[in-house]
């Protein structure tokens, strides 16, 4: 593996097409998914472990140390030199700049482009089997444990702040809807008139932040979730991958598929992901949830908001 390999390097904020050349032929991150999986075809089994944590642990993978990556798979860092060469690359460095390319294209809107365009016909299909896809990968991430530990700390916590930023703030205010639904104090933290760090100054112990962070991942947002989690706040994260740089202060994490060929990430598994956790919390908040909802039922009748034909009956 040369040079070439590296392409066209993409850097947060740059806006440049990204493409990774192997043997001089350029590839995408589909073809180089599917060049590690020929390979490990004939690979020998601690070798082809190594494919397989690439292969499901990309995010995580490619902005780790080598050392790092040897720890987590008990293995030496001359056995992922080797892996790196039978792959086809000159050193596991090589492989590790492609596989950060492959994931920065996905939050390149200019890349992006570049790839639909070849295939703009097929798209509705492409993304109808992508959220598809999505839905399947976020539900099998999902751990039955985690959505009663995520009911025990909303139901401990005397103030519940829902962030995002970007199109997270989307998933955000999801989830803030459900629970003022609910009857839950909680409170909305995204970028406006003050800053996401000065809105975070004040939490402490007893607040719980549920942050959803999606590619590319934003400072602000991970020092703001800093700043509450060291004055003693719980976080409940709501990301693609362990290497986003949020988990890093969670209690709590839940991981999505957010794959999508057009505008960087899909919603649809983190909104997927809110939708369960806000009806099994409210299932077993019980009365409590009931009683909120009949308080509602007064306003929905209030024909200064709502044209009484198509206002919510009970």
């Amino acid at each position: 593996m040369t040079e070439s390999l590296r392409g066209n390097k993409l850097i947060f904020g740059a806006v440049f097409e990204i493409s990774f050349g192997f043997g001089g032929v350029f590839m995408d991150s589909t073809q180089l998914q599917a060049l590690l999986r020929e390979k490990m075809e004939t690979m020998p089994n601690k070798a082809r472990r190594v494919v397989e944590y690439l292969l499901s642990n990309t995010r995580e993978a490619a902005f780790l140390s080598i050392g790092e990556v040897a720890e987590r798979l008990e293995v030496s860092k001359a056995q992922l030199v080797r892996v790196a060469r039978m792959v086809g690359f000159s050193g596991y460095a090589d492989l590790k700049d492609t596989l950060q390319n492959s994931v920065l294209e996905h939050v390149n809107p200019t890349a992006l482009l570049s790839k639909i365009m070849k295939n703009r016909q097929d798209l509705p299909e492409e993304i109808l089997r992508m959220e598809h896809a999505n839905l399947d990968d976020t539900w099998n991430q999902l751990k039955p444990q985690n959505i009663v530990k995520f009911c025990e700390m909303v139901k401990q916590a005397g103030m519940v702040y829902c962030m995002g930023w970007g199109i997270s703030s989307i998933v955000a205010e999801s989830l803030y809807s459900r629970l003022v639904e609910m009857g839950i104090r909680t409170s909305l933290m995204k970028r406006g008139s003050a800053a996401l760090i000065e809105q975070a100054r004040p939490l402490g112990k007893g607040d719980l932040v549920v942050v959803c962070e999606l590619p590319s991942y934003v400072i602000e947002v991970t020092e703001s979730i800093e700043k509450a989690s060291s004055n003693g706040a719980s976080v409940i994260t709501i990301t693609d991958s362990p290497a986003a740089p949020v988990c890093q202060h969670s209690n709590l994490s839940f991981f999505v598929s957010e794959t999508s060929p057009t505008f960087g990430s899909s919603i649809v598994g983190p909104v997927f992901i809110v939708h369960i956790l806000t009806s099994v919390l409210c299932v077993n908040l019980g009365e409590k949830v009931k009683a909120a909802l009949q308080d509602q039922e007064m306003g929905l009748h209030d024909e200064r908001i709502y044209h009484p034909a198509y206002g919510l009956r009970y």
